[in-house]
């Protein structure tokens, strides 16, 4: 069984990095998407730099939006057993237009820079990819120019061994509160109202890993976990950039907190750096690494 380095059986340590990102990119940057390519730009480059400074070196897919640069980001931690396998795990760092998107997706991206540091101390066996995507947010999502659509054809075309992606959208904020949790129709009837899990969300062709990452994570954490795996066309279903992945044949999942079935923020001017629970965020996060190591075969 994988034993979690220090620092994750502690997962309040994860706290002011977790913030520190959240900051930069919500609060210091701000609204980020073509319509601000400074911004956007500002961003890309803020997860560059973290990622060199972990010891990765970046790989960047760069293509034209309305005339203005777009960049997914990529890093690779690599397996020792199968290193032509991996594990993808995705975050978009665009914000949806008129919104600084702390929770959506600032926490997504703190999170999985979090996950990438603590990969890099260890030695999975299979490799782990880390990918920051553009253009997940309207009016690029569901379209060609969407950043994970551009990268999910280029891994389909270069026939990638892409063993899982986990997209971590929206992971933020959690409640206590009774009523505080709304779902697509039907759902209610057999999910809790309240707000204070983490959903994993996979389509049926993605049973399979869904098992293996619920498995792994309620192995490695304590933190409250609702799943399904089901029909992909039910809203809030496929909204994030898991859904390029099952275009492309790939298994995915989303892990999320439900977004606007839960956050009063959802896609608003208020989505700011206060609102995003830091101390859930650091659990989680520490429970998807774990999760993360022990699939890969970190031993």
């Amino acid at each position: 069984m994988f034993n979690p380095p220090s620092a994750i059986r502690d997962p309040a340590s994860l706290i002011p990095p977790l913030q520190e990102h959240t900051r930069i990119l919500a609060g210091d940057i701000g609204e980020r998407n073509v319509f601000r390519p400074g911004t956007l730009d500002a961003a890309s480059s803020y997860i560059a730099l973290v990622w060199r400074q972990q010891g990765y070196e970046v790989r960047e897919q760069v293509y034209a939006v309305r005339g203005s640069r777009c960049a997914n980001l990529e890093v690779t931690r690599p397996g020792t057993g199968n290193p032509e396998a991996f594990i993808l795990v995705g975050a978009h760092y665009d914000s949806v237009k008129g919104s600084p998107g702390a929770n959506d997706n600032g926490s997504g991206v703190a999170a999985m820079l979090e996950i990438s540091r603590l990969f890099a101390g260890i030695c999975p066996r299979v490799s782990l990819r880390f990918v920051a995507f553009v253009n997940e947010e309207p009016p690029f999502f569901f379209w060609q120019q969407m950043g994970s659509m551009v990268y999910a054809r280029a891994a389909r075309k270069r026939q990638d061994n892409i063993l899982c992606m986990a997209s971590l959208e929206t992971i933020g904020y959690y409640s206590s509160r009774p009523g505080s949790q709304r779902y697509p129709p039907f759902f209610r009837y057999f999910f809790p109202d309240t707000g204070d899990f983490i959903g994993f969300v996979a389509n049926l062709k993605s049973r399979k890993v869904l098992r293996q990452a619920v498995q792994a994570f309620q192995s490695h954490s304590d933190f409250p976990l609702r799943h399904v795996a089901t029909f992909s066309f039910i809203p809030g279903i496929f909204w994030s950039d898991h859904y390029s992945f099952w275009k492309q044949g790939y298994p995915a999942l989303m892990i999320t907190d439900t977004a606007p079935y839960r956050y009063p923020w959802y896609h608003t001017a208020a989505d700011t750096p206060d609102k995003v629970q830091y101390e859930p965020l650091a659990r989680l996060t520490a429970g998807l690494f774990a999760m993360f190591a022990a699939m890969a075969g970190a031993g």
